[in-house]
């Protein structure tokens, strides 16, 4: 059953803290990413950006506090959950002996799509990834970046509501950086994307709102206007988190 407070919000988490033995990972995070928006959560490495996107994708237990996807709380309805959503990790693992086609085949059974139902499903992520040229060649022999346009074709298969996506332009060339930032733009027409990133270039590039954590906590959240305050978004950055090593 859906929060309906949460379900007028996409992505929303309440005081979520998560410890590992006496290590604190994150605590006390609030947040809310609204309908439609691109929001960043940003944050030097360390921070506590990836464990809250495990948290929010159901794929870690919270200490405490509550996350909801599309209304549905996370931890307690974690398949409706992640019927909302479609989540790219940093690195995702892909099968490097099985193309593209018959991986997100496989992905899309996975997730009981079959038929013409499937079969138009991977129509429209080979087309909307640009898949087609490489779309029966295997996965080892990919690029980078068509090895990423893979993990994110996987995370838009079963057409969801919300993309959360870590690190999504990690270890890609600029030009591959430039398509994945456009591929981005498009997606957010019709979806609501969290993206995890501490590169300040990819708040500028593609966010219109930000979620600023440091050491665990949250130290910011709004526009990357007010984030910059009037200066530069390096400066509020290092300001806010103390000057640690992004």
């Amino acid at each position: 059953m859906t929060d309906p407070q949460a379900a007028s919000t996409p992505i929303r988490a309440e005081g979520l803290s998560k410890y590992f033995g006496e290590f604190m990972a994150i605590q006390d995070v609030t947040f809310a990413v609204p309908e439609g928006s691109v929001t960043a959560f940003l944050g030097p490495n360390g921070a506590g950006k990836s464990t809250s996107m495990k948290i929010l994708t159901g794929f870690l237990a919270p200490s405490a506090g509550r996350a909801w996807i599309a209304g549905y709380d996370v931890e307690t309805d974690r398949i409706a959950a992640s019927r909302q959503l479609g989540y790219l990790p940093e690195n995702g693992p892909l099968y490097p002996e099985m193309t593209p086609h018959t991986f997100l085949r496989f992905a899309g059974t996975i997730r009981d799509m079959s038929g013409p139902a499937l079969k138009s499903a991977l129509d429209r992520v080979a087309d909307e990834c640009r898949l087609t040229e490489v779309w029966h060649k295997p996965i080892r022999k990919l690029s980078k970046g068509f090895r990423q346009r893979v993990g994110l074709a996987q995370a838009l298969l079963h057409d969801p509501r919300v993309l959360i996506l870590d690190e999504p332009t990690s270890g890609l060339d600029p030009n591959q950086i430039h398509l994945m930032r456009e591929q981005v733009r498009r997606l957010a027409k019709t979806k609501t994307v969290l993206l995890s990133t501490h590169i300040l270039q990819e708040v500028s590039a593609m966010a219109d709102r930000v979620v600023l954590v440091s050491e665990g906590r949250l130290v910011f959240q709004g526009t990357p206007a007010e984030l910059a305050g009037g200066g530069s978004l390096e400066d509020r950055f290092r300001e806010l988190t103390k000057g640690v090593a992004a």
